[in-house]
């Protein structure tokens, strides 16, 4: 790859990494804690509706971890990867809605979504121009 400044892209995806990873572990704790902490109902409620798609964002992006030049990575592009986690979280709602199975439908939960999606979207987009 071009060194861009006298660093090549991948060293520079290299120094990032390990912020993507500390992201993840965070979303994760705190998803998870949602089980075990009482905060409110918009804990209860929106948290793990907002870390879980996040989480799988990065997980799918394959952010966290030193870059990787294989058919994911290429076919996983910031925009494909946005769709993607995206579709499946209104596909959950819309099964919610449709009572396919046993919970509540809640509208706010697309926002919740959409809330922590996009600014990841955006976030990936700006390292990669800069890259």
């Amino acid at each position: 790859m071009k060194p861009v400044n006298g660093q090549s892209r991948t060293s520079r995806h290299d120094a990032v990494a390990p912020y993507w990873a500390m992201g993840l572990i965070v979303l994760c704790i705190t998803g998870i804690s949602t089980i075990w902490l009482d905060l409110g109902s918009f804990w209860k409620g929106y948290v793990l509706d907002m870390t879980g798609p996040a989480w799988c964002y990065i997980l799918i992006r394959i952010r966290y971890t030193e870059e990787k030049n294989n058919r994911w990575t290429r076919f996983f592009t910031p925009q494909k990867s946005v769709i993607v986690c995206l579709a499946a979280c209104f596909c959950i709602e819309g099964m919610q809605f449709f009572k396919i199975y046993d919970s509540t439908f809640d509208p706010w939960d697309i926002l919740a979504y959409v809330s922590i999606l996009v600014p990841l979207f955006i976030l990936d987009m700006v390292l990669l121009r800069k890259g």
